[in-house]
């Protein structure tokens, strides 16, 4: 049987689900989380009221106004038509090993992850296991604001700044030459490489 950790995000579910439809500041939130979490492991997790923005941008929060969400359960129940099945959803989570494909980080670690439509809803996608991939919460959040094309790119930057700061001349080698690849075909060129040589 497979360990499954709690999370922050699991946390701050369990708060707003025991206080469904309630306007909820998001201080008392963040306190009781920290509490619980404390608890758990000995430590405070990073970051819960970003943990909260990020679940009202997915769909699941409710934002009322500056720092109040609510929880909508029947809200919720709508939204869920259009998303994976639960057994899908495992499906997918378990063909990608439980790990997020694009920094292979994933429940072990601590980290969030999502069954992530790859062609979305919206755009002829459906809810198979085929187009779904499981991505961490991060790389999640940036895919929903991002194309595909310019997710790669910005995600290449990183990569790129991260082997310059380690010297890894192989890395910056190949990243410069995906660079190029990007230019070549005038592809998010709204989008500026980096200038480091």
């Amino acid at each position: 049987m497979k360990y499954t950790r709690t999370t922050r995000a699991d946390l701050i579910m369990e708060y707003f689900r025991m206080h469904a439809k309630k306007d909820l500041e998001h201080g008392p939130v963040v306190d009781w989380v920290e509490e619980q979490y404390l608890k758990l492991y000995g430590r405070k997790p990073r970051d819960t009221w970003r943990g909260i923005r990020r679940l009202h941008q997915e769909g699941i929060l409710i934002k009322v106004r500056k720092g109040v969400y609510r929880y909508d359960p029947d809200i919720i129940q709508h939204k869920q038509l259009y998303e994976f099945s639960p057994e899908v959803k495992e499906a997918i989570l378990k063909r990608d090993g439980y790990r997020c494909v694009v920094c292979g980080r994933g429940r072990e670690d601590g980290i969030e992850i999502h069954a992530d439509h790859k062609i979305p809803l919206d755009r002829g996608g459906t809810n198979t296991v085929d187009n779904g991939q499981t991505l961490c919460s991060e790389h999640n959040f940036l895919k929903k604001n991002y194309s595909q094309t310019e997710f790669g790119k910005r995600f290449l930057i990183r990569l790129y700044n991260d082997a310059i700061e380690k010297d890894d001349k192989r890395m910056v080698k190949f990243c410069k030459e995906i660079f190029d690849t990007y230019e070549k075909y005038g592809i998010n060129s709204h989008i500026k490489r980096p200038d480091h040589e």
